[in-house]
């Protein structure tokens, strides 16, 4: 009979641990939280020092007896939950449901699921973190506060089903905010002029860079005809040549937020997705003989610490497997102290020695793909920075400057292994240029001008707006992942190209919550509450106190909320058209993805119809009709003419309202992994957008 039983939360890892500590003890999952606040009530005294009542969850009481039998048996008991705020709450939870003392050493915490880290673990158990469960209540209970507020008064004045939080509510407000930009936008025109230069046999690229004194911007064609006007011969004089050598250091290991990012950038993964297969990687994976090994560290953290021991590892790895050149001599950069928590360490493989390769065999395409990058992500920050030699030229005819600019990789270090993705700019590519010398001239076989408009700044993707949410603040690595899909499951946002784009639905809640509840959509606000939800967990402030000077303020707001504020009728519009199946007028409604066309006789009749939208341009093939938006049957915008089926134009490419000025034909917009591009349909003409 096992003497000590270990309560974990998932059986993936109650298997895997009770393998490493052997037959005295007995390992049970409680499959996450065995209690909460009741889901239909409040369930905050308000009026009590916002006293929690906490029931067992509905569907765990099976668990919580069987986890009760097995407690009478034991001598002792170890509560082993996830090293986390959360943890530390289900494990607080289960003391009190299974009688232990919290003040005695029953907590275990590990930050990775290998047999020398579960071994040195139970070696120092310790008492139960009561700053970290206040936090983790304080948290839970100003959720509810707000949640159980709002929503009622959502459903009461707007439409049942509806929710509002702090940290959804600011998500919210940050695409809305971004799509008003979008909106409000003014194109503005530029120029550029590009020269192919060639020196011997060998050809370079150098752009327009200004007059003898000064960078100029070019604005309109008549300043390019002047620029051009001025060039008297087809040689230009190397006016100078800099050339320099720069460092370029590694990208530190994995956070959650920087995991989510890079997965999206690179894997094309959701940020639900990553954490999925985080966990699976994590709570460990059959390697055979070896069993059941998690192969990466706990996956919600917000430290880039790393463990000696695994610096010294990947030490050893990187001179065997690259040389001693490979090995960093310095020591890497971390994370900002004052924003990190750094309870446990960064996100990265539990041994080095488990290299993506020798995994292929037993890990699904997409475990395989997530653990490589942090993999590779973990031993390039452990590896030399690259030097690169860079070189800036400027090339001069009379008063008219260009510039060429070089660079190539001297010494790879870290980029042997990995670069990190990057939101706005490609990743840095050799760009090799002729050996020149001041003084000397060149030729140039053709100046090409054109013409450019600005573009708005882009719609927020999941990686970037994870990013966004980090940076100001709000949030922590546990909640990015949800937040990101209750705001699409309640209908508020929708995913069109991979961007967050805002529902008419999403914008009715948020003024309406802008209007009576304007803290909660605060950046700033929500910003400094994390904060003091940060103190709690540090122990600098009782969590009653900050619960407490954020209510008193709230509930006057609630008030006034369900006082004024006045019922938003949805109605519904007429589309202007009869229904084609059974001849009673159409009408526009909102769903759930925004507007609809449905047939007014609905329930009787079912038919539905997606609103066409035209975008202010001719149909290119039959120059009749109007180009209009439509969605494929899984949900991607293509582009098609009004008068289908007589006209069958389709294009996955948004055509553009002007002529090509090249060719007279079609141009439309190409979407590009970065960014997006002006193309002519018939002839070669480009134009770059700026983002």
């Amino acid at each position: 009979m096992a003497d000590y039983l270990v309560i974990v939360e998932s059986p993936a890892k109650a298997k895997t641990i009770e393998r490493y500590l052997g037959k005295k003890y007995k390992v049970r999952a409680s499959l996450g939280h065995l209690r909460d606040l009741p889901r239909s009530q409040m369930g905050v005294d308000t009026e009590n020092n916002y006293e929690p009542k906490y029931i067992t969850i509905r569907g765990k009481g099976p668990i919580l007896q069987e986890l009760k039998k097995d407690a009478k048996k034991a001598k002792k008991i170890f509560l082993a939950a996830d090293p986390d705020r959360e943890g530390e709450a289900i494990a607080w939870h289960l003391a009190h449901q299974l009688g232990v003392d919290i003040e005695s050493d029953c907590r275990v915490v590990f930050n990775e699921i290998t047999k020398e880290a579960i071994k040195e673990s139970f070696k120092n158990p310790r008492p139960i973190d009561m700053d970290l469960v206040d936090a983790q209540q304080a948290r839970r209970i100003l959720d509810r506060l707000v949640g159980y507020n709002i929503s009622p008064i959502l459903w009461k004045k707007v439409k049942k089903g509806l929710s509002a939080g702090r940290v959804q509510s600011v998500a919210l407000r940050l695409i809305i905010d971004r799509e008003n930009e979008i909106n409000a936008f003014v194109p503005e025109e530029y120029w550029s002029i590009t020269g192919q230069f060639t020196k011997g046999n060998k050809s370079f690229e150098a752009v327009f860079y200004g007059d003898a004194k000064k960078k100029m911007k070019l604005t309109d064609k008549q300043q390019v005809d002047a620029i051009l006007g001025q060039l008297t011969e087809d040689t230009f004089e190397i006016a100078s040549v800099v050339k320099k050598e720069r460092k370029r250091n590694p990208a530190l290991p994995f956070t959650t937020s920087s995991l989510q990012q890079e997965a999206a950038r690179k894997l094309n993964f959701r940020a639900k997705k990553t954490m999925m297969l985080a966990q699976q990687l994590y709570e460990g994976i059959n390697l055979g003989k070896e069993g059941n090994v998690g192969l990466i560290t706990y996956m919600r953290t917000d430290s880039t610490r790393v463990a000696d021991s695994a610096k010294e590892e990947a030490k050893s790895f990187i001179e065997t497997m690259y040389g001693k050149e490979f090995m960093t001599t310095s020591k890497p950069a971390s994370k900002d102290k004052a924003k990190t928590q750094d309870a446990h360490e960064a996100v990265r493989p539990t041994s080095v020695m488990r290299p993506p390769a020798a995994m292929k065999a037993v890990l699904s395409r997409d475990q395989l793909r997530l653990y490589k990058l942090i993999w590779e992500r973990f031993v390039a920050s452990q590896m030399a920075p690259a030097i690169l030699d860079t070189v800036t030229t400027d090339l001069v005819n009379g008063d008219v400057r260009f510039r060429a600019n070089g660079s190539q990789v001297k010494f790879q270090g870290f980029m042997k292994v990995y670069v990190e993705g990057n939101d706005d700019k490609e990743e840095e590519k050799d760009r090799i240029l002729p050996p020149l010398e001041e003084g000397e001239r060149v030729k140039y076989s053709d100046i090409d001008p054109k013409q450019h408009f600005t573009q708005p700044p882009p719609r927020y993707s999941e990686a970037r707006l994870v990013k966004t949410l980090e940076e100001l603040g709000i949030g922590r690595p546990s909640t990015f992942a949800p937040t990101l899909d209750t705001i699409q499951k309640r209908g508020y946002v929708t995913l069109d190209a991979k961007r967050f784009l805002p529902t008419e639905l999403g914008e009715i809640v948020h003024q309406a919550v802008n209007q009576y509840f304007p803290d909660i959509i605060d950046v700033e606000f929500t910003a400094q509450m994390e904060q003091g939800l940060d103190n709690v967990e540090e122990g600098n402030i009782k969590w009653v106190e900050v619960i407490d000077a954020f209510y008193r303020d709230f509930e006057k707001h609630v008030q006034v909320a369900d006082a004024e504020m006045e019922k938003i009728e949805i109605k519904d519009e007429p589309a202007g058209e009869d229904c084609e199946k059974c001849g009673l007028p159409m009408v526009f409604k909102l769903g759930r993805y925004g507007k609809f066309m449905a047939c007014s006789g609905f329930p009787d009749c079912r038919n539905t119809k997606a609103i066409i939208k035209p975008i202010g341009v001719t149909c290119p093939s039959c120059k009749e009709g109007q180009v209009v938006e439509r969605k494929s049957k899984t949900k991607r915008l293509f582009y098609g003419c009004d008068r289908y089926p007589e006209c069958e134009y389709v294009s996955w490419d948004k055509p553009v309202a002007r002529p090509c000025p090249k060719c007279e034909h079609s141009l439309v917009e190409k979407k590009l992994k970065k960014g997006v591009q002006i193309q002519c349909t018939e002839c070669d003409y480009k134009e770059d957008t700026q983002q």
